[in-house]
């Protein structure tokens, strides 16, 4: 298993310097490629591999003597890149899906470099700074050691300005003690999640938050032109950006690992978010709660501390009964649940809750 652990960096002026200058050079060679394989596609029907552009890195190299600032494996990635990028183009276009054509990078679109193998190019001093091949010394601020064997290294400018290393190792987890407790999760906007058990979240609603602050800061870039201080608004509006992401990272993080921490057995809903996003009038909500990095952080947690996690269908959920099994229809502005059979009244998200721990542990059962 592999994990990642990303440090904040703080390279010296003149080393960031050549970091941009590498990545504007890791960006030429990523359009040269790109149109290397479609010129030789549209014009001989050949599709180029990964390896056989790699080959002409030596003529490059000669015709491009700036090439030869980058270290040569960051150069190498690039075309790994280029090869993934088309192989997830060919796999949706054969899945019926929107191919989505690798596009050209346009000047500040190319913002990471990686050396694949740690130890060739980069790696940590003992005094937990960071050695960068053709950049020298890097000072990092190293919040917590890494676990297992390093692997690769890359390095990342974001749109703040703010310089990143992630580092990704071969990582062996340690499971937590066995845990008998079971609990269904339901997801939604009025509270972000509601446990089977009872328990309710309050949604925190990050973007809403910084909302008026984001419209504020927009309407002042879009009133000045771009010979003037164009940038530096527009950086404010990257830095309210990264913070909504980084109190939304850091939110999700700890409530899935209290979930993880507290029960053996998970079931959440197997939401299709991508389509519920299509509805205009929840899209911005439904955005703002980020289940999709809800559920894959949970399943992630989950794997690694030997928990059982189970994705259920969540079709009817908020319409049966968790007692008795009567379904009905309920509208959206019912918040309790109210059985025409049973008689039971009981919290319509808490409802659902209990109906998606029984349908995950049925199947459960039906798997083993």
């Amino acid at each position: 298993m592999t994990k990642a652990f990303k440090y904040r960096i703080y390279p010296k002026k003149s080393q960031q310097s050549i970091l941009r200058k590498q990545l504007d050079e890791c960006r030429w060679l990523y359009n040269h490629l790109l149109e290397q394989r479609k010129t030789a596609f549209q014009e001989r029907k050949e599709r180029l591999s990964c390896f056989g552009q790699q080959r002409t890195y030596k003529q490059l190299k000669a015709d491009r003597p700036s090439l030869s600032t980058v270290h040569s494996q960051v150069l190498q990635n690039v075309a790994v890149r280029i090869d993934l990028a088309f192989k997830a183009f060919f796999r949706r276009c054969k899945a019926a899906e929107k191919p989505g054509y690798p596009r050209f990078r346009g000047r500040n679109r190319y913002d990471s470099i990686t050396y694949p193998q740690y130890g060739n190019g980069a790696k940590l001093n003992t005094d937990a700074s960071l050695q960068l091949s053709k950049i020298g010394r890097v000072k990092m601020v190293y919040h917590r050691p890494i676990q297992g064997t390093p692997k690769t290294v890359t390095i990342r400018r974001s749109t703040t300005g703010k310089w990143y290393a992630t580092i990704t190792c071969e990582w062996e987890p340690t499971p937590l003690e066995r845990n008998e407790k079971q609990v269904g999760i339901d997801v939604g906007l009025n509270y972000f999640v509601v446990l089977s058990n009872g328990e309710k979240i309050n949604n925190p609603r990050f973007f809403r938050t910084d909302e008026k602050a984001l419209a504020k800061a927009q309407r002042r870039l879009s009133f000045v032109a771009k010979a003037t201080d164009f940038n530096k608004r527009k950086k404010v509006v990257s830095r309210i950006h990264e913070r909504i992401g980084f109190r939304r990272h850091n939110f999700i993080h700890q409530l899935c690992w209290h979930i993880v921490s507290l029960f053996g057995f998970i079931a959440v809903e197997d939401l299709n978010v991508n389509r519920m996003v299509h509805n205009h009038c929840l899209a911005k909500s439904i955005s703002d709660a980020a289940w999709r990095m809800f559920f894959s952080a949970l399943a992630w947690k989950a794997e690694c501390a030997a928990r059982q996690f189970v994705a259920v269908n969540p079709a009817y959920t908020s319409q049966t009964c968790s007692d008795c099994g009567h379904r009905q229809k309920i509208s959206l502005d019912k918040r309790i649940y109210k059985c025409r059979c049973c008689h039971l009244e009981i919290d319509r998200d808490l409802n659902a809750a209990i109906n998606i721990l029984t349908l995950g542990l049925q199947s459960q059962l039906g798997n083993q």
